[in-house]
């Protein structure tokens, strides 16, 4: 699936837009039948590989060395409150995990649910593109596989992820929108806090999420999502 670009307008932060994008986000992880957007992340309801249970499918977020900053080039930069234009992502850098993936563009599908990237291609990120553009005022919907039917994916890592690491988006318009990590943490999907993952800030922030936690094959699921809570610096 290509990346296409959104909209050229910056939603404004009170309006009737970002209102409603606010609550399309709430109904994909609360609505229809109850499926969270980590449900999908594993690879299509198959069953992972026989090692989907190592370091990647840690149900804790891992120490791990600080990351550096995002490879080569200028970043885009911002102090808090402020943010960048929108701009379709085009490409993930975290250095730290070895990820450097292209985007594709998500939507909801006729259940009501985030759909996700193809599940086949280990080195894929999806974005909602209804939503706001990282970068852009707002929080930003980053997702990928932890892992596929036959090995790990582009966020087998992301568990190791710690306070203080960064990485980078780069964008359509030539910027590089350099995050900062807040806190990762995993949740129970049967305790998902929405409210605290997708509401509204009067910053530039990200959320990196991913299936995390037990395998359970009977319902052919995961577990718990692993949240990453990032702003732009």
């Amino acid at each position: 699936m290509p990346v296409s670009a959104p909209t050229p307008t910056q939603p404004d932060q009170a309006s009737p837009t970002r209102r409603r994008v606010r609550s399309v986000m709430t109904a994909v992880f609360w609505g229809g039948a109850g499926l969270l957007l980590a449900t999908t992340l594993m690879g299509g309801g198959e069953d992972p590989p026989d090692d989907a249970h190592g370091p990647h499918a840690s149900r804790t977020v891992a120490a791990a060395p600080s990351a550096s900053a995002a490879e080569g080039g200028s970043a885009a930069s911002a102090s808090p409150g402020k943010h960048l234009p929108r701009s379709a992502p085009t490409r993930l850098v975290i250095p730290s995990i070895d990820v450097n993936a292209p985007f594709t563009t998500l939507d909801v599908d006729g259940e009501g649910r985030l759909e996700a990237p193809p599940p086949n291609d280990t080195n894929l990120v999806g974005w909602y593109a209804k939503g706001v553009s990282p970068g852009e005022l707002g929080t930003a919907i980053i997702a990928g596989h932890v892992d596929t039917k036959t090995s790990a994916a582009v966020f087998a890592r992301l568990s190791e992820l710690e306070k203080g690491d960064r990485f980078q988006v780069r964008r359509a318009d030539g910027t590089r929108a350099t995050f900062v990590v807040d806190e990762a943490e995993s949740f129970e999907k049967d305790d998902f806090p929405n409210e605290r993952v997708y509401a509204d800030t009067p910053d530039a922030q990200v959320r990196l999420i991913t299936c995390a936690g037990a395998y359970d094959r009977a319902a052919k699921d995961y577990t718990e999502n692993l949240v990453v809570f990032a702003h732009l610096v």
